[in-house]
């Protein structure tokens, strides 16, 4: 412990990114907990996708899509989000079950799904890497 002021004066940049890494996921897991939107396991949000018509929304890039998503998912990637979230106004009162890679870009877009009022707003725990975690089905059509 009497060793940390050394290590910090002979090291400056490599404590600011420390410093900084660990200011990233406090405020990340603060805006994850305090958002008001839960998230799911895959087996959850496949419960409900099958018991209430819940609609996976899978906001990852064309090419990111290309290599493996959820079944029956509906891909509107981040970048043009704002401009495409339109698309889901008909489905506004079923449940939509967002997704990224690791749940950051999931979680942006779950935020603007709930300030434009859709009824059920989830994001799915650990992404599409916690999906394919749990052996759940992957499709690379369409």
């Amino acid at each position: 412990m009497e060793r940390i002021p050394e290590f910090v004066a002979n090291h400056p940049i490599l404590f600011a990114a420390l410093v900084l890494v660990i200011g990233m996921i406090a405020f990340f897991e603060y805006q994850r907990m305090f958002s008001g939107i839960k998230q799911l396991s895959p087996i959850e949000a496949t419960r409900l996708q099958n018991d209430e018509d819940g609609i996976f929304v899978d906001v990852r890039e064309d090419s990111e899509f290309k290599k493996g998503h959820v079944l029956s998912a509906r891909h509107i990637p981040i970048s043009s989000f704002d401009k495409r979230m339109t698309e889901l106004e008909k489905s506004k009162d079923k449940p939509m079950i967002v997704y990224c890679a690791t749940g950051a870009r999931a979680s942006r877009a779950a935020g603007k799904l709930k300030k434009a009022e859709f009824a059920s707003v989830y994001t799915l725990a650990g992404g599409m890497g916690g999906w394919e975690k749990a052996n759940m089905p992957v499709s690379t059509k369409g």
